[in-house]
């Protein structure tokens, strides 16, 4: 029926509206979800947690890394080798590794050779078969005393600082070091620099 406007009257104007669902009532109807949603959705979420717990716990143990400095160990400069009686005539590679040394021991005195040698650094290799100390790193040569003879190094290998102990032990510092440079008199005579056979 058509009122005297020319409209329709309240009735037929609802019956359209009910045969057509509202937009508040598709929205909830979208947020009705199935048991298999709900688990995808909290599967996300802890994954989504587990990701976020991993970079914060990661930042957090970078940023107390920032208060342990790195350091690094290197050998005591200060030890005990033994006694004379424990080494042989010649050259003693024993503690080459551990402590960069070598123990020369010759009728006259035992003396201890720090193992870097004098033109860059390097750690010559005791050829026994040559008799001679060769760096593998650029050649130079040197005899059985550490005294270079070919090669690039511009001096001989020096010399740490030997003593005996009460004990009788050989007590090695390498931190006090005895040199021979041309023009300059030699070191490997001072007191420290041996210990007589």
């Amino acid at each position: 029926m058509a009122d005297s406007n020319g409209g329709q009257t309240g009735a037929e104007r609802e019956a359209p509206a009910e045969a057509k669902p509202s937009f508040l009532s598709r929205l909830i109807e979208g947020f009705k979800k199935t048991e298999a949603d709900k688990d995808a959705v909290r599967t996300r979420r802890l994954f989504v947690g587990f990701a976020i717990s991993g970079f914060l716990t990661t930042n957090f143990l970078m940023f107390l890394r920032f208060f342990f400095p790195r350091t690094i160990f290197e050998p005591r400069t200060v030890f005990r080798i033994g006694t004379p009686n424990d080494f042989g005539f010649g050259v003693d590679t024993k503690f080459q590794k551990s402590q960069r040394i070598w123990v020369v021991k010759n009728t006259e005195r035992l003396f201890v050779i720090s193992a870097i040698c004098t033109h860059l650094g390097c750690t010559p290799d005791w050829k026994q078969s040559e008799q001679k100390f060769k760096c593998p790193c650029h050649g130079s040569g040197y005899d059985p005393e550490g005294i270079n003879y070919e090669g690039p190094a511009p001096r001989p290998m020096d010399r740490a600082r030997v003593e005996l102990n009460a004990e009788g032990q050989i007590v090695v510092d390498t931190s006090v070091l005895f040199k021979e440079e041309k023009g300059k008199q030699t070191q490997f005579n001072d007191p420290g620099a041996f210990i007589p056979v």
